[in-house]
Formats: C-alpha cells, structure tokens, sequence
C-alpha cells in the first residue's frame, strides 16, 4: 500500500517511482543495469504512459536513472566526484573507481587562435596554436566533452601524441609541469551537438568547467569541460 506523508493515497507516478527505487536499493537492478522499457512498465503496473514516462522522468532528474535515446533506460552509476582545487587526470579518476576509462578523439588540429582563444592563452591573435576535442567515457557511458586549446610554442609535439591511451592532461603534466591553475564553474545548457556526443536530452542540465594551467610564466592550456549534470558532482575542500 502506497501513501504520501499525508496519509493520502500517493499519485500513481509516485509508486512506479517508489518500486523501481526499491529495486535499485535492494540490487535487483545493479548500475549500468537496463531497466524494462515504457512499455513492459506500463503492461507491469497498469498505468498510462504518460504516468510511466513522468516517473522515469524524475528519477532521471533525481540521478537514479540515465535515459539513453534509442537505446534505453539504465541504473545510474553514482556520481562521480572531482575536487575542485586540485586538478586530476579524468583517467586516474575513473580508474580511481575501479572503472574503465576510453577516449574518442574527433579532433587533433594546428589552427590560428581567435579572438576567446587568444586571450585565454595570453597571446596574440592569429598565434599558432593547437586544438583538440575529444570524448572521455567511464564504463563506454559519456561522462566528459573536452575541448582544449594549446600553446604550440609551450608544447610542440602536443599533436604527435596518441590520446586513446594517454590523456591530454598526463601528456601536459610532464612535459609542462603545473605551477598554477584556474577554475571557472558554470551551469550551462549544452548544445544539440554536446547532448548528441553525451547521449543525454537537450533539456539535461549541464556542468561545464573553464580550466587554464600555467607552467611557470606560460599558459599552457585552456579547456573547455562538460561534464552531464546527471552523472557528475563536483566537491572541493579547503581550510582557513
């Protein structure tokens, strides 16, 4: 017997929420798991679709579910989490959760840097810089969009390397040691673009992360991070 904390009978939305909650607590369904379709709920339950998809819905929202276009509905692995005042590896944090770690790389470029660019790399505009942007994935789920811009001069052989089994941040790391670093946190709605390589709904908040490293007077790089809401959380910790 389902109830509000008022005694009333809960909506019916609320006790699909309430059983495939339970499920995942208990570890019917695992994370990664994929969960019966709209249609095999609402032949389970005996309610509308629309009910059905309003319960997916907010357990999406709430971070239980991850909701796949054209694929399916899956369990939700819990959030991964990055401090906010150190600056890590995606791979070493996936690895650190005992996760599998790939790459996609869908651009490796010498271009000339535009105005943004130029001034987030503190250099002249139409500079010879390097661009990439790739995919990291945990799990072949898409946790990460990164789009980076490079300081050539800094780095010259920044194009030569293979980033399926490095990560640009290891690759910089040691050949232009950290000295400082840069955060800027946004929530950000992505593009219709960003949501396809993510594989979320345009509608899914977005957490994006503008970071610029130094090794000692240079900028190195500036990185442009989207991370999908549903399946990140960021947390720092800092004493006085």
């Amino acid at each position: 017997m389902f109830s509000s904390r008022s005694g009333a009978p809960a909506p019916f939305y609320e006790k699909v929420k309430q059983v495939i909650s339970d499920n995942i607590a208990a570890g019917v369904w695992r994370p990664h798991d994929r969960i019966p379709s709209e249609a095999e709920l609402v032949a389970q339950f005996g309610f509308s679709r629309m009910t059905v998809n309003r319960a997916l819905r907010e357990l999406t929202d709430e971070g239980l579910l991850v909701r796949l276009q054209g694929v399916g509905t899956f369990v939700a692995e819990p959030k991964g989490q990055s401090a906010l005042f150190e600056i890590h590896s995606i791979a070493d944090e996936i690895a650190s959760r005992q996760h599998t770690h790939r790459c996609e790389v869908l651009m490796l470029e010498e271009t000339r840097a535009d105005a943004n660019q130029a001034t987030a790399l503190g250099v002249a505009e139409g500079t010879r810089i390097y661009h990439s942007l790739m995919v990291h994935y945990e799990n072949d789920i898409p946790v990460q969009i990164e789009d980076r811009c490079v300081n050539a001069e800094v780095v010259p052989a920044y194009l030569q390397q293979d980033y399926t089994a490095t990560t640009p941040h290891a690759y910089l790391s040691l050949i232009a040691p950290l000295t400082e670093g840069e955060h800027i946190v946004e929530a950000v709605k992505a593009t219709a673009e960003e949501c396809r390589l993510l594989h979320i709904h345009e509608h899914e908040p977005c957490l994006r992360i503008l970071r610029r490293t130094w090794s000692t007077s240079h900028i190195v790089s500036h990185a442009r991070l989207l991370f999908p809401g549903a399946r990140y959380r960021l947390q720092g910790h800092f004493t006085s």
